[in-house]
């Protein structure tokens, strides 16, 4: 049978899968191996099945992920979120959408100690989307803001996606999380931008919140430094040679443990609630990597990456013309597939290319975890908003949607900015050796 046929017809039978609702792992994971199978045979299909899984689980690099979301869960369950919510409303809640800029912030604070934007967007539509609503903000618009804000999660260092993209493209990912916080800092200023034309254009939308003395703001300081310490900590030591990444992940999540036990926020029940949700999100996770790595070795055998990096290679439209194709080409996925599929799938095709082409390796890292973040909060599959809507059951879909259109604007802006001008995200990078 034609290759090129198999990989079309591997290509239709997993996005028919996942349009039947199977999981995106478990398709990848079936398509990969029928389509080698039925390139070769059944008795090496089945090798592939019984060899790739235990070769990925067992892979040492993978363990800085669970690690990361563990740190996460502890800081969360340990009541991190809610502190930097709190300093965020002391300082800011007082001006027009002044709750809305703390929740960015505190979702920029909460992403600086948590791997994951599904992580950072639950964890905030828990503590600042109630606050928003009492105070009287839009509901729509709210849970929009927190949805786009929890896409900080994976720009801002400890990141889930710049670990995987380091590991699949053999980059340094110490540079990439250097990488991704001039960009994720732009983030946050972008949305308090945002935040404050929508609250001059539509007052009534984001009214003023309550005016706290500077007591009290100095007061809602002093329960910051265990972020601060976490993150001194674990990036200092990765930046400073103590630790490796994957040692940094497992210092974090220590770190975070002691420190939940120590001030008494970190109990049995809530240890044992954040592991289950640790195993919850690193088993999704880890199945969606295996059916990748199943699925690229049936793109190997079929030649088909490396058609297609010789095909984007020889366009007549320059590297730049390339870049937006296959920015063009993200936001399409965006709207079927989440960010780690889209990262597994598309970054052995899409890096080769880009590197012939000249590119920087950690610079194309930034793009592509700022191209895949789109894909989070828009329709129709926007996995932070599906679950802002299963915490809030009363704010529609569509409102949510409606609700993240400004800040979509916004991080277009953004990305065209770190496109147009790259020492945005190499500058740092840059001072490390």
């Amino acid at each position: 049978m034609d290759r090129d046929l198999v990989a079309l017809l591997g290509f239709l039978g997993m996005f028919a899968l996942m349009a039947l609702r199977v999981p995106i792992g478990i398709a990848m994971a079936i398509a990969g191996v029928c389509g080698f199978a039925a390139l070769t045979s059944w008795g090496p299909g089945m090798n592939l099945l019984a060899n790739v899984p235990l070769s990925v689980l067992t892979d040492y690099n993978l363990t800085v992920i669970p690690m990361f979301i563990l740190m996460g869960a502890f800081a969360s369950r340990g009541g991190m979120s809610g502190e930097l919510f709190k300093a965020g409303r002391a300082w800011l809640g007082h001006l027009r959408g002044g709750l809305a800029m703390a929740s960015v912030a505190a979702c920029g604070g909460f992403a600086a100690i948590n791997g994951s934007s599904v992580a950072t967007a639950a964890t905030m539509a828990q503590v600042a989307l109630p606050e928003m609503r009492r105070a009287g903000y839009h509901p729509g618009l709210s849970a929009g803001l927190v949805a786009a804000g929890g896409t900080l999660g994976i720009m801002i260092p400890p990141s889930v996606i710049f670990v995987l993209y380091g590991i699949m493209t053999e980059t340094d990912i110490k540079k990439l999380f250097a990488a991704g916080v001039i960009p994720g800092l732009m983030a946050v200023a972008f949305y308090f931008a945002v935040v404050q034309i929508i609250s001059r254009l539509r007052p009534d939308l984001l009214p003023r919140g309550e005016a706290h003395t500077w007591s009290e703001r100095l007061s809602s300081l002093k329960d910051l430094w265990a972020v601060v310490l976490l993150f001194l900590f674990v990036l200092g030591g990765i930046y400073g040679g103590l630790f490796t990444v994957s040692e940094g992940a497992g210092v974090g999540a220590t770190g975070t443990l002691v420190i939940g036990l120590v001030r008494r926020r970190l109990g049995y029940r809530e240890i044992k609630a954040a592991m289950i949700d640790t195993l919850r999100v690193s088993s999704a996770i880890m199945i969606i990597v295996v059916g990748a790595f199943l699925f690229g070795y049936f793109l190997t055998i079929t030649q088909f990456t490396q058609k297609s990096v010789d095909f984007l290679v020889g366009l007549p439209i320059g590297p730049y013309g390339v870049l937006a194709l296959i920015l063009v080409g993200y936001f399409i996925l965006g709207a079927i597939m989440d960010e780690l599929a889209m990262i597994l799938l598309t970054v052995p095709i899409v890096f080769p290319a880009m590197m012939q082409l000249g590119f920087d390796p950690i610079w194309f890292g930034v793009i592509i975890v700022m191209a895949v973040t789109f894909g989070m909060i828009c329709p129709p599959i926007g996995i932070n908003v599906f679950v802002i809507n299963s915490i809030a059951r009363d704010i529609t879909l569509g409102g949510i949607y409606r609700g993240t259109f400004p800040f979509i604007a916004a991080d277009i802006v953004r990305l065209v900015i770190v496109c147009a001008v790259p020492g945005v995200a190499l500058w740092l990078p840059g001072l490390i050796e």
